[in-house]
């Protein structure tokens, strides 16, 4: 109970910050410029400190690289609170974190749950990382209003749920072990016990450990993965990521090109991030009880289309349909890529190894999505430039990405 506890308060606080500067772009009088860094150092900076992880899981293990990963994500909410400067500061310490946070997951999961509970525990994931954002988001413009319109004091909202993170996975780092033990080798992570079929709690990895023999009985490293499946699970991932971190910078600036009001923009933000729980719980766990996820991922795509062709042909019309039906697609897109290293993965090495290369490519070029759609739509002076170029993209996904999901060569 207290693991599970951990896990969720950790994945509740994983997007907070992320999803604060939407709702109070429109009131607070935040400027494009500033909008657009501030849109860009998310996926940058998770791209750029992704390889981070896997130094931080030999060095301390899962538990306690989450542990301090919560510790600096703490830190950083805290340092956004001190003014623009502090804003940006604070932005690149949490992307920092939530970087490692990302990579360590998928192979926390397949660690301490059993193998047919990793579908609902990367939906868990999900679910609580969606709905964290949502509540935060839907208090940052009544806050705003409450303070005297200080954008400060609604920022510092987010102090709380990274408290409440570093404290829920401290009970983990407790029975971890104080020293790196080889792998395989004695020591349980404290904080609760294990069903039986639960694989082993995480020890930092032995250097050097070889694989199992090949076809021919030739030892291989474990956890290096294949090029084909990396660069679809890149494309999968960095494309769905581009989108989600591009829509929510911009939906709410969308809407209020397209004639909705700057509060009603900024509520549409929380109605996305609810889609987006939704979609991301939902998604992993059925895509885990299949061996091709080949279906979900078309699936995924269509879902984001449908919903981009609404904010193309009638954005006033029904933005709540269109942000919730967005946030459905793109939740899921981004929730069903734990699945995919997890069921892709040979061993837990393998599955950090896939999780770092993904992650590193996918959110480097997810960086790019925010600055682009903001040129675009300087250039042309509308927002339906960018809205179709997004519809380009999840075609292009749809190619890309089919390799990733299923385990045939």
């Amino acid at each position: 109970m207290v693991l599970v506890l951990g896990f969720v308060l950790l994945s509740l606080n994983t997007r907070v910050a992320f999803g604060q500067l939407g709702p109070l772009a429109p009131v607070a009088g935040f400027g494009t410029g500033a909008l657009t860094v501030l849109g860009l150092l998310p996926p940058l900076c998770m791209g750029l400190f992704a390889p981070l992880a896997p130094w931080v899981r030999r060095r301390f293990g899962e538990e306690r690289g989450l542990f301090w990963a919560s510790v600096l994500l703490l830190a950083g909410t805290i340092v956004r609170i001190a003014g623009l400067p502090g804003l940006f500061v604070g932005t690149v310490l949490v992307s920092v974190a939530t970087a490692v946070v990302n990579v360590l997951i998928p192979v926390f999961v397949r660690s301490r749950f059993a193998p047919r509970r990793v579908g609902v525990m990367m939906g868990v994931y999900a679910l609580s990382m969606g709905a964290g954002s949502a509540l935060v988001a839907a208090l940052m413009v009544p806050v705003w209003q409450a303070s005297g319109h200080s954008w400060q004091t609604a920022i510092g909202v987010a102090v709380v749920p990274a408290a409440l993170a570093a404290i829920g996975i401290a009970p983990q780092v407790r029975g971890s072990g104080s020293a790196a033990p080889k792998a395989g080798g004695p020591g349980a992570a404290g904080g609760a016990p294990r069903p039986p079929d639960s694989p082993r709690p995480s020890q930092p990895p032995a250097r050097g450990r070889r694989g199992s023999a090949g076809p021919h009985g030739s030892q291989r490293p474990q956890g290096r993965p294949g090029r084909g499946l990396v660069w679809s699970l890149t494309a999968f991932f960095g494309l769905q990521t581009l989108l989600f971190y591009t829509t929510l910078a911009w939906l709410p600036a969308i809407l209020v090109d397209a004639g909705v009001t700057g509060a009603t923009a900024g509520s549409m933000q929380s109605v996305f991030i609810v889609g987006v729980a939704v979609g991301g719980f939902v998604t992993p766990v059925l895509a885990a009880a299949r061996t091709d996820q080949r279906p979900h991922l078309l699936g995924i795509i269509l879902v984001c289309a449908g919903g981009y062709a609404g904010l193309i042909a009638a954005p006033a019309a029904a933005p709540a349909l269109w942000a919730v039906v967005l946030g459905i697609g793109l939740g899921g897109g981004q929730a069903v890529a734990g699945v995919l290293y997890v069921k892709r993965g040979k061993d837990h090495e393998h599955v950090a190894a896939l999780s770092t290369v993904a992650q590193t490519g996918g959110y480097l070029l997810a960086a790019v999505g925010p600055v682009t759609a903001s040129v675009l739509h300087t250039v042309t002076g509308t927002w339906t430039v960018p809205l179709v170029v997004f519809v380009g993209v999840l075609l292009l996904s749809a190619v890309a990405s089919l390799r990733a999901g299923h385990d045939r060569p």
